[in-house]
Formats: structure tokens, sequence, C-alpha cells
């Protein structure tokens, strides 16, 4: 069952799991995948609900949300296992199935093609209507030194020297699930 929401109302509990984690999720055909963000907006733009998420050039999160421009963000609401975010944070879904090794619950999406996680209920779905990859020149030194070391390799899960798309999702739907 889903309860819907005011995305708004949650606001404060939304940006402040984003600082220590929630899961970005992505579909293509039949895979489903799940990735650790802590880099993330939530706002208004176009007089729409907007959630923006900063993705890596070399994520496979990247490639899916190329191939579907669809994702629902997936928050923690009550208590969780917190190894889900430890190892959507640090595996890739290009060798290993989250949602299968994580045993993770799949609900049934209410607007767009991306399921829902059910372990970290309060869901938001979102459809891209903007994205724009990162000016490198436009960062500050400071920035590109701590979070864009060029000495480290694209794969590993921390700070390396991918630099990130900006995808602009518009909150199509917001629920918890319960």
């Amino acid at each position: 069952m889903k309860k819907e929401i005011e995305v708004f109302n949650y606001a404060k509990e939304i940006m402040e799991a984003v600082k220590t984690g929630v899961l970005l999720t992505t579909k293509v055909d039949d895979k489903v995948n799940s990735m650790t963000i802590s880099w993330g907006t939530l706002g208004i733009e176009w007089s729409k609900p907007i959630f923006t998420v900063f993705v890596r050039e070399n994520r496979f999160t990247k490639h899916q949300l190329e191939e579907n421009p669809e994702f629902t963000i997936n928050i923690p609401h009550g208590d969780f296992d917190k190894k889900i975010l430890g190892i959507c944070g640090t595996k890739s879904g290009r060798e290993v199935d989250k949602i299968k090794t994580l045993n993770l619950t799949l609900e049934e999406p209410t607007s767009i093609s991306v399921p829902a996680i059910k372990e970290l209920p309060l869901t938001l779905e979102c459809r891209v209507v903007y994205k724009q990859k990162q000016d490198k020149n436009e960062i500050t030194e400071e920035n590109k030194t701590i979070f864009y070391p060029q000495n480290v390799d694209s794969l590993f899960h921390g700070s390396n020297k991918d630099f990130h798309t900006a995808y602009y999702g518009e909150i199509v739907s917001a629920y918890i699930i319960e």
C-alpha cells in the first residue's frame, strides 16, 4: 500500500537523508539497478517539483539513465538495514545484481517504469526533463582537487577523475510504501 505525500512536506527529511545516502534506482529492460547517492537537490524549476541527481560519467547508472530517462529516489523512513547503502554505494551494477544480492523488494511504480524499493519506502518517481554535463572549467580548483582527482581511476566508487552529469527529474509521484 502506498500513501501519497506532498513532497515538500517531507523536504527536511529528504535532504537530511541525502547527506547520509539515499538510493537512485534505474531500470532498462529487466535490469533494475540501485546506486547510493549523497549528492542531490530538491527544488522547483519550470513550476515543477524537481529532484536533481549528479552521476559520474563512467557509472552503470549513467548508462541506464541514458537508455531510460526515468528514476526513483528511495529514501529511508524509519529503521532500515544500512548495509543496503554500503553495498549499493561500493558495487557496480555492471558486475553485481544488487537487488538480488540484498534481497530487496521491488514495488510497482505509479507513473513511470522504474520500481520503488520497499526497504527505503519514501519514494520519489522522477522523469528526466533536462540534463547537463558539468563544465570542468567552471568548477573551482579546490573542488576539482577534492572531488575529481585525476590520478584516481573512473571505476573507483568514491571521488575519481570522472565529472558528473546533472539529471533534473520532475517528481511525477511521491509516496511512502506502508
